[in-house]
C-alpha cells in the first residue's frame, strides 16, 4: 500500500522507465520516524526536502506540510502502524524529460511509503571510508535519489565488520558517517562537522544542537579532523530514525562508555 500523487495505491507503484529518479537519481528523499501514528519533526524534514527539491529544479510546491502530514497519517492508519515506531519515506522523483535541463515532467511521482522500523542498536562500530565526501560537490547537502555511493560504504563497513563508514571530506576534515551525523564530546562541550564540510544538514542534527541550547551544554560546529577523535571523551552519532546512537569502536579502538548521549536522549525523547 503506497501513498503516490494524492491517492492510495493497493499493489506495486508503476514507475515510467524514461523517469530521470529512476535512470539517473535526479530526485530527493526524506526517511522519517513516526511514534504512534504521527510523523516526527515533520516540519524539519520537509524544510530540507523543499531545499534539496529547489536545487534539483524540481517543484518544491507539491511538497506542502499540511498535505503529506495528513497523508502520512492516513496512510500509517491503513496499515495499522499506529502503534510504536514506523518508518516512512517520502520520495520525489524528476519524471522524465531532457538530460540537459532539470525541469520535471508531468510524469513525475510524490509517493510516501511505511514500514515497521527497526529497533536501534545499542552502540555502532565505524570505520574510516577508503574515499572522501567531496564537500564541494552541487550534491553536497542534498538527500539526494543518487544514493550509490553511500552502499558502495555501507559494503565497505561491512566487509570491514564494523556498521557505517566515517567520512572524511577531501580537505581531511571530518564530515559525517554513512547514514548519519557525527558528534563528539570534549571537555565537557559537544562538537559536530559544519555544513561546510559537506555532511546532510540532519534533522536530528538540528533537534541536538537544539537541545544544548536548553539543557545549557556547550556545542560548537568547528572544523575537526582524526586528531580530534583522539581527544573526544564520546563520540555518537545521530539519525532521524534511529535517533542518538553511542560508537563503540572508531577504526578497531574502544570508546569509553557514553554519558552525554543518554542525557540528551532523554531530553529529545520527551520533546518528540
Amino acid at each position: 500500500m503506497i501513498w503516490c500523487n494524492g491517492e492510495i495505491l493497493d499493489g506495486p507503484l508503476a514507475v515510467s522507465a524514461g523517469d530521470r529518479g529512476l535512470t539517473h537519481g535526479l530526485g530527493v528523499f526524506e526517511t522519517i520516524l513516526a511514534v504512534d501514528g504521527s510523523p516526527v519533526a515533520l516540519d524539519l524534514h520537509l524544510q530540507r526536502m523543499s531545499s534539496g527539491a529547489a536545487r534539483l529544479g524540481l517543484d518544491a510546491r507539491r511538497i506542502s506540510g499540511a498535505t503529506i502530514g495528513n497523508s502520512i497519517r492516513d496512510l500509517l492508519r491503513r496499515k495499522k502502524l499506529t502503534q510504536g515506531r514506523a518508518r516512512v519515506r517520502i520520495t520525489l522523483t524528476a519524471g522524465s524529460g531532457e538530460l540537459r535541463a532539470l525541469a520535471p515532467g508531468s510524469d513525475s511521482i510524490l509517493a510516501i511509503t511505511a514500514a515497521p522500523a527497526a529497533t536501534p542498536p545499542v552502540s555502532v562500530a565505524l570505520v574510516t571510508a577508503p574515499f572522501p565526501r567531496n564537500e564541494a560537490s552541487p550534491l553536497a547537502g542534498v538527500k539526494c535519489l543518487s544514493y550509490a555511493e553511500n552502499l558502495l560504504a555501507l559494503d565497505y563497513a561491512r566487509r570491514m565488520e564494523a556498521d557505517e563508514c566515517l567520512f572524511l571530506n577531501t580537505r581531511g576534515e571530518l564530515c559525517e558517517a554513512t547514514t548519519s551525523n557525527l558528534f563528539l564530546v570534549r571537555d565537557g562541550e559537544i562538537l559536530t562537522p559544519p555544513l561546510s564540510s559537506g555532511c546532510l544538514p540532519g534533522t536530528m542534527r538540528h533537534r541536538v544542537i537544539a537541545a544544548c541550547a536548553d539543557l545549557g551544554i556547550g556545542v560548537g560546529e568547528p572544523a575537526l579532523h582524526p586528531a580530534d577523535l583522539l581527544a573526544a571523551s564520546e563520540l555518537f552519532t545521530s539519525s532521524a530514525i534511529r535517533g542518538l546512537v553511542p560508537v563503540s569502536i572508531i577504526d578497531q579502538r574502544e570508546m569509553p562508555d557514553a554519558v552525554m548521549v543518554k542525557r540528551l536522549s532523554q531530553h529529545l525523547g520527551s520533546h518528540a
